[in-house]
């Protein structure tokens, strides 16, 4: 019989702590404390060791994010953030996930939110998910992951894989349409849960000389895409903004897909178009969507790149470039926080590298270097 998932509620309102020790009172969650703040909470937890905590973003005498920082440094263990829809604390919740929480969920009207039951399968379902997430990649944990690169493989000399297993369900390429951009190179890369911090190593390691645009999406909701943009421009060295319908794809810029819409290339390959067509594998935006619209423009110099994340968004995308010649990475399980989407790529045969996360960056350029 599986142990039942031992969850800590950390919220500085009464009532919001109720609501969710509530809604997470359900066969293999069992809600052990609910805490008021970050230093109750750092109490409770020496107290009652649970498995999966939710925290708060704002809160007095410690905040949500001092308590994660302490957590991540001290004992690093999941942890799911609950943020009201403000730009303020969308920004605080992308800290967070680059701090080393697992996930977030938005509150639904503010920061007391009497509507909280509209998450309630979202919140159990990342619950369960977060239970069996490795939240603890810290930089000295990247830094071992050196010894583990030489474990790398590719797909092409790994028996495991058999090519032929994987059949698309997608619209065929044409090479002729993706005649199109000759000679120009595209990157791709999809992420989920753990995708911010998972982007932000990836991101920083990508030369500001890249000669190809880059192509981002994120399983995120409105809002925080633009936050994360944001971030991620601070700090990568190349320019980085959340797509706007019509952006022109170009060398040394990255574009992040917009929360709630699907991000394609036009007709000629050289802009991106948003749309709100119906959601893929229950999300929007959609990796698969963004790689195969990729892979019909620029058939085989389209590189795809699929980082750590639950499902399996991103499978049929990299099967698209690779029936266009084109190359896949994807992060391996070691260094994922959910090895979901890069897990069932590599299980279909659509992945031509493995790789820990802190190589994913200098494999891009590598590889895009080598593209004439």
């Amino acid at each position: 019989m599986t142990s039942e998932i031992k969850v800590l509620v950390v919220d500085d309102s009464a009532f919001m702590r109720k609501m969710i020790s509530t809604m997470l009172d359900t066969r293999g969650i069992r809600v052990v404390a609910t805490a008021r703040n970050g230093k109750d909470a750092l109490k409770k937890l020496e107290e009652y060791k649970p498995d999966v905590v939710t925290l708060d973003v704002e809160m007095p005498v410690m905040s949500g994010l001092d308590f994660l920082r302490k957590v991540m440094k001290d004992n690093p263990l999941p942890v799911i953030m609950l943020s009201s829809l403000t730009e303020k604390n969308s920004v605080t919740t992308i800290k967070a996930l680059e701090l080393g929480a697992v996930d977030f969920i938005p509150k639904p009207s503010g920061t007391i939110s009497l509507d909280i039951d509209k998450v309630k399968d979202e919140l159990i379902k990342k619950v369960r998910v977060a239970a069996k997430s490795s939240p603890s990649l810290s930089k000295s944990s990247l830094k071992d992951n050196k010894k583990f690169s030489r474990k790398s493989t590719s797909s092409s000399k790994n028996k495991r894989i058999n090519q032929n297993k994987f059949k698309s369900k997608s619209k065929p390429i044409s090479k002729a349409e993706s005649k199109s951009t000759r000679g120009k190179k595209l990157v791709v890369i999809g992420a989920s849960t753990g995708g911010p911090r998972a982007l932000k190593e990836v991101m920083t390691r990508i030369n500001e000389n890249i000669n190809c645009g880059i192509l981002i999406v994120q399983h995120m909701p409105p809002n925080f895409t633009a936050s994360l943009a944001h971030r991620l421009d601070k700090l990568a060295p190349i320019k980085v903004k959340e797509a706007e319908d019509g952006d022109q794809i170009m060398p040394g810029r990255a574009l992040l897909a917009p929360g709630d819409y699907h991000m394609l290339i036009n007709s000629d390959g050289t802009k991106v178009k948003l749309n709100q067509d119906d959601k893929v594998h229950n999300v929007r935006p959609a990796i698969d969507l963004t790689m195969e619209s990729a892979a019909r423009y620029y058939g085989s110099r389209t590189l795809g790149v699929i980082l750590t994340g639950m499902g399996k968004d991103g499978t049929r995308g990299l099967e698209a470039i690779k029936s266009v010649g084109g190359y896949t990475i994807a992060q391996d399980e070691e260094t994922s926080v959910v090895y979901g989407m890069p897990k069932a790529a590599y299980r279909a045969g659509v992945v031509d590298s493995v790789k820990p996360l802190n190589f994913i960056g200098n494999e891009i350029m590598q590889y895009i270097k080598k593209l004439k």
